[in-house]
């Protein structure tokens, strides 16, 4: 009906979002008729450049990279991607199980007037020694990864008419260029680029001991014509393999706790510097039950990695979505006595001097009980080298009859100031506040018995819930310990 209201609903919100990002199709026939009415175009080409401007302006303003941002981002050194690497693809036997598997095409040659004819056959791997490995980031294109190794082979060898076993020992390089490409939904996949394998140093053992030069000659181009397309393949399945490994890091489900859950996934694709490898994670939080909790976050620069492994930074938008799901307590109601908080009786004391002077219930014999709410989300604070929580809480003060009916003296409205300190344990983000701030508006002459009451009640439970941290992704397996945790404004940086 007309001039009808209504509050709008966050689905509702989500939903008209949607309906704004897949408009980037429909706009141009909005654009088209109130540009026309602005501007008459004269032909055809003028019209099309109209659309042309119309698609481009509006699909700008509501591009990804300005609506969408991250709650967390993080940069990871050269020196940390090496040491990523070399753990997944030598020391946990990646290439080696790979690699097991090689044989090399016979090596035949004719001879000559001086050479008898050479067959080496059945020519397999047999050991791979002092692997190594190096990384280099690439600005704009990835990572160039060099694989250097040396190969043992072992086969059967007939010169002339002599049979025996020949073992070759060669050295390889491996460079490869690796690229991430087609990200859809926090995974992207990796492409192996620009592969060159050179050999160094060949060295050929039989027997006997009855090796001719043509040999090693022939032995030398052989493997460097057929060992590059060998190698260069199982270094592009390795690199998917530890793709779909490191992934799985950064894509993560974690439990807060019984409240909910925070979904970390990558936002965008990784980029590179000639410094680090960049990564966006966004951090979805969500109540048991599947409500998604929202926070805004707006761009940040990093700071500078220096010489560390990892830095990561956490946005304030980010944390207020996850302290309010760790901090939904329910309400708590409790007796206005000694057992419950030491300030019981200066409290009750406190509320009968207010009480008008016809109030026939309120004596100092009237059973009294305190309940408290919090009201509103929790709302954090990052300042340089400070961390701070604002929330407010409903304080009610009333008495039970007899015949169930319960009698209201005071609801006061509490605002509370609490500094946070910050630590990581455990993986984990971990507060702990403490009360220093407290106001109450309503009646002043109450506040140092509530502010008693709310420290002794109210906060241990709070530091309860924060104290069991906030989880954080194990980003690459890189472990997160003797962290140097700085407050900035807007965020919280930890560098590894």
């Amino acid at each position: 009906m007309r001039g009808e209201t209504r509050d709008v609903t966050e689905e509702e919100k989500v939903t008209e979002q949607e309906e704004i990002w897949t408009g980037c199709v429909k706009w141009p026939t909005f654009l088209t008729a109130a540009v026309t009415a602005m501007v008459q175009p004269k032909n055809l080409l003028e019209m099309m450049v109209l659309k042309l401007f119309g698609i481009i302006f509006f699909c700008s303003l509501l591009s990804p990279s300005q609506e969408v941002l991250s709650g967390l981002s993080c940069a990871v050194s050269p020196r940390a991607m090496q040491n990523v690497l070399s753990d997944a693809i030598i020391h946990n036997g990646l290439i080696h199980q790979h690699l097991q598997g090689l044989v090399v095409p016979n090596i035949m040659g004719e001879g000559g007037q001086l050479n008898s004819p050479t067959s080496i056959t059945d020519l397999h791997l047999i050991k791979v020694r002092v692997p190594r490995l190096s990384v280099m980031l690439l600005p704009g294109i990835g990572v160039q990864l060099t694989v250097g190794a040396k190969l043992q082979l072992r086969g059967n060898c007939l010169l002339g008419l002599l049979s025996e076993l020949i073992d070759i020992l060669v050295e390889v390089n491996i460079t490869a260029n690796i690229k991430c490409t087609n990200f859809e939904s926090g995974t992207f996949q990796v492409v192996t680029e620009d592969c060159l394998c050179i050999l160094g140093a060949v060295k050929i053992k039989v027997l006997s001991g009855l090796l001719t030069l043509s040999v090693n000659e022939l032995v030398l181009r052989q493997l460097t014509a057929t060992l590059p397309a060998l190698l260069c393949p199982v270094v592009d399945i390795v690199m998917n393999l530890v793709n779909i490994h490191l992934l799985s890091t950064l894509n993560a489900v974690l439990p807060v706790g019984r409240a909910g859950t925070i979904h970390y996934q990558l936002a965008s694709i990784p980029y590179t510097s000639g410094k680090f490898l960049g990564l966006d994670l966004d951090g979805v939080v969500k109540q048991v039950g599947g409500t998604t909790i929202p926070h805004d976050s707006s761009p940040s620069a990093l700071p500078p990695l220096m010489d560390r492994l990892l830095l990561m930074v956490i946005r304030e938008s980010f944390l207020n979505a996850a302290m309010s799901l760790m901090l939904q307590l329910p309400p708590k109601t409790f007796p206005c006595t000694p057992d419950a908080f030491s300030g019981a009786s200066s409290l009750r004391e406190a509320v009968w001097t207010i009480a008008p002077s016809g109030c026939s219930a309120c004596s100092g014999s009237s059973p009294l009980s305190i309940k408290l709410v919090l009201r509103g989300n929790p709302l954090i604070l990052l300042e340089e080298n400070k961390a701070s929580v604002k929330l407010s809480v409903l304080i009610q003060l009333f008495s039970n009859h007899l015949d169930g009916s319960i009698l209201n003296f005071l609801l006061l409205k509490a605002d509370l100031g609490l500094n946070v300190r910050v630590s990581i344990v455990g993986g984990r983000l971990v507060l702990a506040a403490h009360m220093v701030v407290l106001s109450l508006f309503q009646i002043s002459s109450l506040k140092p018995h509530c502010s008693s009451l709310l420290v002794e009640t109210l906060m241990p439970q709070i530091n309860g819930v924060l104290g069991m941290g906030i989880p954080l992704p194990k980003v690459l397996h890189i472990p997160l310990v003797d962290v140097d945790l700085q407050i900035k404004a807007g965020v919280m940086v930890f560098l590894v």
